[in-house]
């Protein structure tokens, strides 16, 4: 087993013990989606920690997703929740950047793909190819897209 994974195992059997209800449900339905993500396909097979960490980005995102949502339907309890079980989850993924931060390195791929000879519609992908690695799940997608545009742009 994954350490991130026995992680997560260890940190639901200590929310199990201390009650703590939010806590272990999340991680109850983070864990049923790392498994499924495990069967999924021809054959099952164990996920590494980076894999682990890609399912627990996409379970945050689902969270964001849903609280924005509820929030629109005037649903602010359910929004809350999902807020909460999104900070849960926020934890176990490694720190997200600044906006300074992922313009800096927008910036220096920019340079570095104009360097290459990139230009026209064909920048915006030679760029992404370029920041998307240094990025890798600091960042959310349609953020960095966002930030290269504005790059490209200015």
């Amino acid at each position: 087993m994954t350490t991130l994974k026995s992680t997560l195992k260890d940190d639901l059997t200590a929310a199990i013990k201390e009650r703590d209800e939010l806590r272990s449900a999340t991680l109850r339905m983070t864990l049923a989606a790392i498994t499924t993500e495990e069967v999924a396909g021809k054959s099952a097979r164990e996920l590494s920690d980076e894999e682990v960490r890609k399912v627990i980005a996409r379970e945050a995102k689902k969270r964001r997703e849903a609280a924005e949502a509820f929030e629109k339907g005037g649903r602010a309890a359910q929004a809350e929740r999902e807020r909460a079980e999104g900070e849960v989850l926020a934890a176990y993924l490694p720190k997200q950047l600044t906006d300074e931060e992922l313009a800096a390195l927008v910036a220096d791929a920019v340079a570095e793909a104009k360097a290459g000879g990139a230009e026209g519609p064909r920048t915006m992908g030679a760029v992404m190819k370029i920041v998307n690695p240094k990025v890798a799940g600091r960042a959310e997608g349609g953020r960095v897209a966002g930030a290269v545009k504005r790059a490209l742009a200015g």
